[in-house]
């Protein structure tokens, strides 16, 4: 059985598992309103789909056009945008936004206030800090050019992004990466390397026992 709060708005088409909770003010299936410069697609989107067993917390949005996996957790305030996936298991925490167009893998751990931007991608078992922000746009709105080459950063599996880094437009973390806090990455991180700084630098690799299965 689902338990939605008498307060929660769930748009009409919006599909739920089993055993799905939407709690205080949450707002599930809204369409996007966009600006005309927006770089996201503007036509109608098909209906939210959640899985069995998510939840999503109170005041927290999930767009139409997001399909979310089993077991997720939104956490309050948090809003996920339109055409985003979610694989199974993951947490979005409170007051993190994940934009338009970008793919999580399963088991995934996204912290409070981290802001993902629009295509975006992270593979499985990813963790990203508190108030990690990326980004997608080199040229910050200023021309049309940008439009072709808009893209955000791709993080392999098992990639750890420390509190409060930024990560640049288009750059690669690769597998079991590790970025220190407050680190800038303006450039592909190799994998199961160990960066800090800004701009960030290889210092050393992860070691064996932190690895993943």
């Amino acid at each position: 059985m689902n338990e939605i709060a008498a307060s929660a708005v769930v748009f009409p088409g919006t599909v739920l598992g089993e055993g799905v909770k939407i709690l205080d003010g949450a707002v599930v299936g809204k369409q996007p309103s966009l600006s005309p410069r927006s770089t996201a697609k503007k036509e109608p989107q098909a209906p939210t789909v959640i899985g069995a067993g998510t939840i999503v917390s109170t005041g927290a949005i999930v767009f139409a056009g997001a399909e979310i996996g089993e077991r997720v957790i939104v956490g309050d305030q948090a809003c996920v945008r339109e055409r985003v996936r979610v694989g199974d298991d993951v947490v979005i925490g409170r007051g993190s936004l994940v934009e338009n167009d970008t793919t999580i893998g399963a088991r995934t751990k996204i912290q409070a206030m981290a802001y993902i931007t629009a295509y975006s991608e992270l593979e499985e078992d990813v963790f990203i800090a508190p108030c990690v922000v990326t980004t997608n746009d080199n040229y910050m709105g200023r021309t049309d050019k940008r439009f072709g080459l808009v893209k955000g950063p791709t993080i392999r599996r098992g990639a750890r992004i420390g509190g409060g880094a930024t990560l640049c437009p288009g750059v690669e973390i690769g597998a079991e990466a590790f970025v220190g806090a407050g680190a800038v990455v303006v450039r592909d991180v190799p994998p199961r390397a160990v960066v800090v700084g800004s701009p960030a630098r290889v210092i050393r690799e992860v070691p064996d026992e932190e690895l993943l299965p």
